[in-house]
């Protein structure tokens, strides 16, 4: 669905500062995530039932008395505020899968955490993921424009939307006790690439109509449905994020996350944003070639990823924490008397 090419939008002409503002903002991502794994796996370790089946709401609250938790959510406010800078200065196929140094980051930081090096295959995987990435940003910035967004797409952006929240929560239901890291990454990856999206659309329309590109009324109850939308996709994305750091690591959920929100926001900006109408044919396949670089790199990332090879983890060292009280309870003289029952103790 092209859009209008005659109304070029004053929004998105300044590529260059869009990548680097999104660079800063991946940087953010990556230490607020490692955060927030620490918080989320320390209360499901102290408060949870044991079996992975998504985290409850009382395990939910209990993230906000969690210091990690806390400074891991301030890193990613950090992290989404620049991004939603960057989509003011490039157009969304550029910007949105720079989030791709955040994987970098995050693999180093959670290596050094686990105590494990990197090993050749890890480390060629994220080779494959930042190569396929940087030659996608790189052609996507030479060549992508950004029009004003009309109506109509906006409209086929919503329903698109509403159909992928209803096969989730229908999905979430009835395989929420056997969904893995996998789901959860998948699912919120989606939901990420709407909430891009939608902000990409709000602040083209908005900017334009301060800006006096459009005759006005760009603002309207279209442009509420879509903020709307933006934050049920951000608050069910994020749920699916925290429980997908409870059963999975924090350098595989950023890995799954940096393609699959950029596949989802980028396949918009192609099919419905027309970002893409000005790209060469040629372009389109490197394009194909890119992304499957990628994705074979994530793919590599999660089978070698360091917590595979982790000797424990913060839920291990809770658990025996807590066995070795019980046995010392148990062995001290005081403990053992009153476990023994008196005589004429009935049974």
């Amino acid at each position: 669905m092209p859009p209008d090419l005659s109304l070029n939008s004053a929004i998105g002409g300044i590529p260059i500062a869009g990548i680097a503002i999104a660079l800063i903002g991946g940087l953010f991502l990556a230490l607020g995530a490692q955060f927030q794994h620490r918080g989320v796996e320390i209360v499901e370790a102290r408060h949870g039932s044991g079996h992975k089946q998504g985290l409850s709401l009382k395990q939910l609250l209990r993230l906000a008395s969690s210091m990690w938790w806390v400074v891991g959510s301030v890193l990613l406010g950090l992290a989404i505020l620049f991004q939603l800078t960057s989509l003011g200065f490039a157009p969304l196929i550029v910007v949105q899968p720079l989030g791709v140094v955040a994987l970098v980051i995050t693999a180093i930081v959670n290596a050094r955490v686990s105590k494990v090096k990197l090993e050749g295959a890890a480390i060629r995987a994220i080779i494959f993921c930042v190569a396929g990435i940087a030659i996608f940003v790189t052609v996507a910035a030479i060549f992508a424009q950004e029009s004003v967004v009309e109506r109509l797409q906006l409209i086929v952006i919503l329903i698109i939307l509403g159909v992928v929240l209803v096969a989730l929560a229908v999905a979430f239901v009835y395989f929420r006790k056997r969904a893995g890291a996998i789901f959860y990454i998948l699912s919120a990856g989606v939901l990420y690439g709407f909430v891009a999206t939608l902000a990409k659309v709000v602040i083209n329309r908005v900017g334009n109509e301060i800006a006096g590109v459009t005759g006005g009324g760009q603002f309207e109850w279209l442009t509420i449905v879509c903020i709307i939308g933006l934050l049920l996709a951000a608050a069910l994305g994020a749920y699916f994020v925290q429980t997908a750091y409870s059963v999975g690591s924090p350098d595989l959920v950023i890995a799954g996350l940096t393609v699959v929100d950029p596949l989802v926001a980028v396949a918009i900006g192609i099919l419905v944003l027309g970002e893409a109408a000005a790209v060469p044919f040629w372009a389109l396949f490197i394009w194909v070639v890119a992304a499957a670089l990628a994705i074979y790199g994530v793919f590599q990332l999660a089978k070698h990823h360091p917590q595979t090879h982790r000797g424990g983890t913060v839920v291990e060292e809770v658990v025996a924490e807590v066995v070795s009280e019980a046995i010392q309870r148990a062995a001290h003289p005081r403990a053992r008397a009153h476990a023994t029952p008196k005589k004429g103790d009935t049974e």
